[in-house]
């Protein structure tokens, strides 16, 4: 049987504290700005899409989705 390997994202001098939510947010811009700047097809994204998907609740993320799409995402993309 194949062995499954867990990881999470690396840890990030910048999010010293246990409360991990600004490293969730700021990967998640990472991916999207990587995307914007590389497209959709970039493997070079991957690293940041498994980043923030191991990091931030999928509410948030189906919420800042539905941001994107509306024009209405806080964050500086």
């Amino acid at each position: 049987m194949a062995e499954i390997e867990l990881k999470t994202a690396p840890a990030d001098f910048r999010f010293p504290t246990t409360n991990q939510t600004r490293h969730c947010f700021t990967r998640y811009i990472e991916f999207h700005r990587c995307l914007a700047a590389k497209g959709e097809e970039s493997v070079d994204c991957a690293k940041f899409a498994k980043y923030y998907r191991s990091l931030c609740p999928g509410e948030w993320v189906e919420r800042w989705n539905e941001q994107r799409e509306n024009g209405s995402f806080p964050g500086p993309l």
